[in-house]
């Protein structure tokens, strides 16, 4: 497949759908959204160069103490930043990453790469997009086996579905529990998919697995989804509602609205936004349940970027038709990039997991904390107010 024959390829970043028909792409450069905050823009470049200059290893292309899922997340974010603005400051890290580096092997056992989790899988197709964006872009060879990788991923986890508590994606390749992130996952990689490919096969996932999660029961009363189901019963185990898992069901729903057009999915998405402000911040910022300003238990991933980033996707799908949703969330989504820099980072430009207030002594600092911050600041550099 090459990518001047794409039908519609799409830009997430983009504040419409970009409609590319047999014409080379266009440059970012020339579309960028008139409406970056120069200020956060410069913030959240900051910040990933802090990223890049302290812990990114060129050597492995790995972050240091990094993981493989929230690596993914991380290249998918400093791409994403750069398509944003139209800038080129990380040029090269796509190809020289530990995810793009197996791209462009094509005996890659994608399998054995992307390990025993399908989640993880999750991770690395949205991150294979993304570079691949950016690298179209600018034009760059090797976008192709990006896009080919990406699909070979997808096909792994969409092989893991059966009518195990009715439908759904196994979590892992001992197929012993479904839960919301991989099918929330495998709902926006499928909707994603659909109309970035026009491939019907995916639209027909997309349907499917979202007519799955909606039956499922795993969205309690409050509105929020929790981690999964009990094996066996197949009912809500009631389990902890990260924040994670109340975001990328919003990207998913966005997608799937941009390829139906069903407003319903623009309900239920707001639903979910709503209930993870109302139930799951504290002095009005994003809190992890096991997040704490004095540790006083076991540490928690800090997740909370994740669910910026895709409500930043959510409403870059919906913005034509539903600009005042951006209206709606523009102040909440600045006051967690300004608790993430007044309250979260440190003299060194480290950024903890704890948001919600000052630190004393309970907050991580991590690799996983400060890319989650960063999330937080591109988030806001489109669809917040300046800080």
């Amino acid at each position: 497949m090459h990518l001047n024959s794409l039908p519609q390829l799409l830009y997430v970043i983009f504040i419409a759908l970009l409609a590319v028909s047999g014409a080379k792409i266009q440059d970012r450069a020339d579309v960028v959204t008139d409406f970056e905050c120069p200020s956060t823009v410069a913030l959240a470049f900051n910040e990933a160069d802090h990223y890049k200059n302290v812990d990114y290893d060129p050597t492995t292309g790995n972050s240091i103490n990094g993981s493989f899922w929230t690596d993914s997340n991380t290249m998918e974010t400093l791409h994403l930043l750069m398509l944003q603005t139209g800038r080129s400051d990380f040029d090269g890290l796509a190809d020289n990453s530990f995810l793009g580096r197996n791209a462009l092997v094509p005996s890659t056992n994608w399998e054995t790469f992307t390990g025993p989790f399908f989640d993880d899988a999750g991770w690395a197709v949205l991150a294979l997009w993304t570079m691949a964006d950016y690298k179209a872009t600018r034009h760059q060879p090797d976008v192709d086996d990006f896009f080919a990788a990406a699909a070979t991923v997808y096909d792994l986890i969409a092989s893991n579905w059966d009518d195990t508590c009715g439908g759904g994606v196994w979590w892992t390749v001992d197929h012993t529990y479904k839960n919301a992130i991989t099918n929330e996952l495998f709902l926006t990689l499928s909707a994603q998919g659909y109309l970035r490919f026009k491939n019907e096969t995916y639209l027909e996932n997309a349907k499917k697995v979202w007519a799955w999660i909606e039956g499922s029961g795993m969205r309690n009363d409050q509105g929020l989804y929790n981690d999964g189901l009990v094996l066996g019963t197949c009912v809500n185990n009631g389990e902890t509602t990260w924040t994670y898992n109340q975001g990328v069901i919003l990207s998913g729903l966005g997608a799937l609205y941009a390829a139906t057009g069903n407003e319903t999915l623009i309900s239920e998405a707001e639903i979910t936004i709503d209930a993870t402000i109302r139930n799951l911040t504290m002095n009005g910022i994003l809190k992890e349940s096991c997040d704490d300003v004095v540790l006083e238990g076991i540490p928690c991933d800090s997740d909370q970027g994740i669910w910026l980033k895709h409500l930043q996707y959510f409403l870059t799908f919906v913005h034509p038709n539903y600009p005042e949703l951006a209206a709606k969330y523009n102040s909440f989504i600045g006051s967690q990039s300004e608790a993430v820099l007044r309250l979260a980072t440190d003299s060194q430009l480290d950024i903890g997991s704890v948001w919600y207030a000052a630190d004393a002594g309970g907050s991580i600092f991590s690799v996983q904390s400060l890319a989650s911050g960063i999330m937080a600041h591109v988030t806001n550099a489109q669809y917040g107010p300046c800080l």
